[in-house]
């Protein structure tokens, strides 16, 4: 058969020997269970057929490297890694999992000895796992800390699925199987990390599915890894319910932010990958431009207002102009307040806004430019404090001009 192949493609010899190097050489005898690494040399609807090394061949049943639609998975010419099962005459068979009439008793002996994957199907949920029925009228059981790895598993309906696991214990001709498809899975996940180990940079833009959303931030898989986008790494506005911002099953893009291989902790931002706002900030937030805001923060020597999500700016609380000593904003305006302010210095390098209050000037003295109400906000504790405000600069008008026949206090 190889020599058939190398008259039908002369143009692929150099790079078909080299992939015969890094074939194994099969010794004889083989035990049973043993994993050999084999070079795909053809494959026909039923059969696939194996390099072995010198002129032997060995045979893997087609279906095993076909996917749900019938179409194989590997090539001629692949690497394929294959479980020897069983010699006889001219026939040297493989698997790659074991399947169908294989799964009799000595075969599950051997797929303990050798972690040679077994297929099967949970026939139902019984006390502390699954009953899972495999070929052969063999019954195993499969614990719940068994099925999926930890981040995955979940309350399912499970009945009636295929599946693979491993056999981590087996009493002999089948009296007790005890079996593990979490153990497949974290082997298919280990051998991921490890191509991602060599590709997976920080600062890489990747995309993600949402697998958990907590108060603190949500947990995203990448595929081989999961990590954690901080709920401050989520936008550059304040998010008050990461729930509204992200559910399970979502996709991402984020961007790589840490990568801890030891630890096995993973961080990544949404931020990263969206546009700064601070870069058009001296263009939309002139100094002097008048502009809506809301209250995010009262502290004790101002209020940080913020123009649009990502970009705030402090109102300090002598732009109040109350005439009187206030120890903390939350005495003048409230979190989630509506003020009209006006920009009164921007600096974009430092990512800093001072802002003060749109007032006007009348015969009746300085007032801002909306009602008490429209600043305080319906039923807010800030409307007293406001109305305030503006009776003692009424008053205060009145002390300045007494000759205009107003009583002076």
């Amino acid at each position: 058969m190889m020599e058939e192949l190398e008259k039908n493609e002369p143009q692929e010899e150099e790079s078909f020997e080299e992939l015969l190097k890094k074939s194994r050489v099969v010794s004889t005898p083989l035990r049973r269970g043993e994993k050999v690494k084999t070079v795909v040399l053809k494959i026909t609807p039923e059969w696939t057929f194996l390099d072995l090394g010198g002129k032997s061949e060995g045979l893997l049943s087609t279906k095993e490297i076909q996917d749900e639609e019938g179409n194989p998975t590997v090539k001629e010419g692949d690497v394929l890694e294959a479980f020897f099962l069983s010699s006889e005459g001219n026939e040297t068979r493989f698997t790659t999992r074991i399947t169908g009439k294989e799964a009799a008793a000595a075969y599950l002996e051997d797929a303990l000895a050798g972690g040679i994957p077994v297929e099967g199907v949970i026939e139902k949920e019984i006390k502390g796992g699954y009953q899972v029925k495999l070929p052969g009228n063999v019954r195993g059981f499969c614990p719940f800390s068994q099925m999926g790895l930890p981040r995955t598993r979940g309350n399912l309906d499970l009945t009636g699925q295929r599946m693979t696991f491993k056999v981590i214990e087996y009493e002999r001709e089948g009296r007790r199987v005890l079996l593990s498809n979490r153990a497949i899975l974290e082997e298919a996940r280990r051998v991921q990390v490890n191509a991602l180990k060599e590709s997976l940079k920080e600062g890489m833009i990747v995309r993600g599915t949402v697998v958990s959303v907590k108060e603190f931030g949500a947990f995203l898989d990448i595929g081989a890894v999961q990590g954690l986008i901080p709920i401050s790494e989520i936008g550059y506005g304040r998010v008050e319910d990461i729930h509204q911002w992200l559910k399970v099953g979502q996709e991402v893009e984020v961007m790589v932010v840490k990568l801890d291989w030891e630890k096995e902790r993973f961080s990544f931002s949404i931020k990263a990958v969206l546009p700064d706002p601070w870069e058009d900030v001296p263009a939309k937030y002139p100094e002097g431009s008048v502009h809506r805001g809301t209250v995010t923060r009262p502290m004790e020597y101002g209020a940080f207002v913020q123009l649009e999500p990502g970009v705030e700016g402090l109102l300090p609380i002598s732009e109040f102009r109350t005439g009187r000593k206030v120890k903390h904003a939350r005495q003048l305006v409230t979190e989630g307040q509506s003020l009209t302010v006006k920009v009164l210095s921007v600096d974009g390098e430092a990512r800093r806004i001072s802002l003060g209050i749109q007032w006007e000037s009348s015969e009746e003295g300085d007032a801002p430019v909306e009602s008490a109400a429209a600043y305080a906000g319906s039923g807010s504790k800030s409307m007293g404090t406001l109305g305030d405000l503006l009776t003692a600069k009424g008053a205060g008008k009145e002390r300045r001009e007494p000759g205009k026949g107003k009583r002076k206090r």
